[in-house]
């Protein structure tokens, strides 16, 4: 009760508290992005800031020639969308499981939760021994293959936020007008868990884009883009890893900002036009 004032009130101070906590991590959450993008902007090959006026491209002209780089990353792409591409209906249809499940519900979610918790090395090192006894050589497939199972159980969890939104009596109202079980999914459900679907797809690409401890033990001759940079870090690393990073960054928020510059133009055209009252008297 004391607390309540505080966090609930905006006249208590909790409105300005939370948004000091909100920019703070936003700070620590960019600041290290934002350091490499002025970083990549130095021309020499020591990684610092320099003065604005010492501003230079230099390297983002170099990173157009390396061929290496542009080979991992296109190899991380096909994997990250083969992945997305199996990870979204495996999760979906998980997550459809769970909903008709009458016993044993707890056991399934904390089985699929828990699959959270393996670690990548302990994953990618068993997968990889077991693949080697079957005799399945290490390739894109492999990292495929692993980068699945590292992403279903967060695609399923999606999915289930999606599909708690779907009320039951609306099914039921589709079914009592004839509509059969795969033709009330295809025009009710589906359409209400779009978003969930494509949520499960971005989630399952970024995380199979980013992931390097289960690619690790799985990649064949061509390397992950984690992998190359990794290595490039390693061995000394060239400021067009700075300037890759630099131009990720940037292209990151040049496609959220348009996405919701988008969304705010279709919420604008969405909204009824309001017409100012009449005064009383004129027609």
């Amino acid at each position: 009760m004391i607390l309540y004032p505080v966090i609930g009130d905006r006249t208590n101070g909790g409105r300005p508290l939370f948004s000091i906590i909100t920019v703070l991590c936003l700070v620590i959450i960019y600041a290290p992005g934002f350091y490499l993008l002025l970083a990549s902007l130095n021309p020499d090959e020591q990684l610092g800031l320099v003065a604005p006026t010492r501003y230079s491209l230099t390297w983002y002209a170099t990173l157009l020639e390396d061929r290496r780089l542009f080979n991992s990353l296109e190899e991380s792409v096909v994997v990250a969308l083969a992945t997305a591409v199996l990870a979204t209906p495996i999760g979906l249809a998980a997550a459809l499981a769970y909903h008709s499940m009458t016993r044993m519900r707890g056991v399934f979610l904390l089985v699929i939760l828990s699959a959270m918790l393996v670690p990548g090395t302990i994953e990618g090192l068993g997968l990889s021994a077991v693949l080697r006894l079957v005799g399945v050589s290490p390739s894109w497939v492999t990292v495929t293959l692993g980068h699945l199972l590292w992403t279903l159980p967060f695609t399923i969890v999606v999915s289930l936020i999606g599909l708690s939104a779907v009320r039951s009596n609306t099914i039921a109202a589709a079914r009592d007008l004839g509509a059969g079980p795969i033709r009330a999914f295809v025009d009710v459900t589906l359409p209400l868990i779009c978003g969930s679907l494509v949520s499960s797809f971005v989630f399952a690409f970024l995380l199979s884009l980013n992931e390097y401890a289960r690619a690790y033990y799985l990649v064949g001759r061509q390397n992950t883009l984690p992998l190359y940079m990794f290595g490039a870090m390693n061995s000394g690393a060239s400021p067009t890893i700075y300037a890759f990073s630099g131009a990720v960054l940037v292209a990151s928020f040049a496609v959220v900002a348009l996405i919701f510059f988008r969304a705010a133009r279709r919420q604008g055209a969405s909204q009824p036009l309001t017409h100012p009252a009449r005064e009383p008297g004129r027609r």
